[in-house]
């Protein structure tokens, strides 16, 4: 980074779904804001409505107008932020969810999986339960991802570990709604689940989420919430939410940016050792939760962290066989 670069301001690029989602971009927007007044810079959001397609024209535009960080939210604009970052070396590049290189270039990793096998796990010992309201006893949950990709695919995977763990022939129903800003096809998705016998049903899908959180509070069962903590969205049908400290990672390069010790061509990761991601603290449905269910969880949370358990890495791994 150059001298005084600091003083450049900083562009924080919303991805799919944007800003309103209560979910990820909002939990990134509002680290972003924090930031922006703590470390004293000047900055601005970048939103387009087809977030996808006008990657590259994204990037350069930002590049042009003389911010001295872009921070991308969008998990599709991997290639072309590497691209970009190449022609633009005095500007500083942060994307999340993947890694890209670049000596002017932070990637965020999160551990998303460790915090969705928590969730897999609690899900099909609370559907197994019948005598939890709603509950079937039977060990089949859902999970609806945003779009079928390897980012994705992280949190689906964990899910179907830890309910696997839990109950072997545990059913895990799996959909995609193909995007991350529609609220009724998550509605309808969902209720399509818990009327095939789907006692919670885990939304990895955004703003489309909150759709996935209404039909839940209307059969009468469970959501997972993701990102942020969503359990407030309908108090008492959202069961957990799996944490995912978006806002902690922006803060965090926002703040070495201003200091000057910005670390390029480093990759941070988060997990639940980092308090990255982790699950919500349940503020509405803890009461309504056996105590050995919740015990059974924090002893799993103690095994990843000593490593006793090794969740499932699609990133890093590939897919397992399970999910092929």
């Amino acid at each position: 980074m150059t001298a005084g670069a600091a003083e450049k301001p900083v562009a924080l690029i919303i991805a799919q779904g944007g800003l309103g989602d209560q979910s990820y971009n909002d939990l990134a927007y509002s680290g972003f804001k924090k930031a922006l007044a703590e470390d004293k810079l000047e900055g601005k959001t970048v939103e387009s409505k087809d977030v996808v397609a006008q990657a590259a024209d994204i990037l350069r535009r930002a590049s042009d107008a003389g911010f001295g960080l872009i921070v991308d939210l969008e998990y599709s604009h991997g290639d072309a932020l590497k691209t970009v970052a190449k022609d633009y070396p005095g500007t500083d590049y942060v994307i999340l969810n993947q890694v890209q290189p670049g000596a002017n270039v932070v990637s965020v990793l999160f551990q998303e999986q460790e915090g969705s096998y928590l969730a897999g796990a609690l899900a099909t010992m609370v559907a197994t339960d019948s005598k939890i309201k709603g509950m079937s006893g039977k060990p089949v949950i859902g999970v609806i991802g945003g779009t079928k990709s390897v980012g994705i695919d992280k949190f689906i995977i964990g899910y179907i570990q830890g309910a696997r763990a839990v109950a072997p022939n545990a059913e895990v129903k799996v959909a995609y709604s193909n995007n991350f800003g529609d609220p009724a096809v998550g509605l309808q998705m969902a209720k399509a689940m818990f009327d095939a016998g789907a006692n919670v049903v885990y939304q990895v899908a955004g703003g489309t989420g909150l759709g996935v959180i209404k039909a839940a509070k209307e059969a009468g069962k469970f959501a997972i919430g993701v990102d942020t903590d969503q359990d407030g969205i309908a108090p008492g049908s959202v069961l957990t939410s799996m944490v995912k400290r978006a806002d902690v990672a922006v803060e965090t390069v926002m703040k070495d940016y201003a200091d000057m010790k910005f670390p390029g061509g480093q990759t941070v990761t988060l997990g639940l050792a980092q308090d990255g991601v982790g699950l919500s603290p349940m503020t509405h449905t803890r009461d309504m939760i056996p105590a050995s269910i919740l015990d059974k969880v924090e002893d799993m949370k103690k095994k990843i962290l000593a490593g006793e358990i090794k969740v499932w890495n699609v990133v890093d791994q590939g897919y397992p066989d399970f999910f092929k």
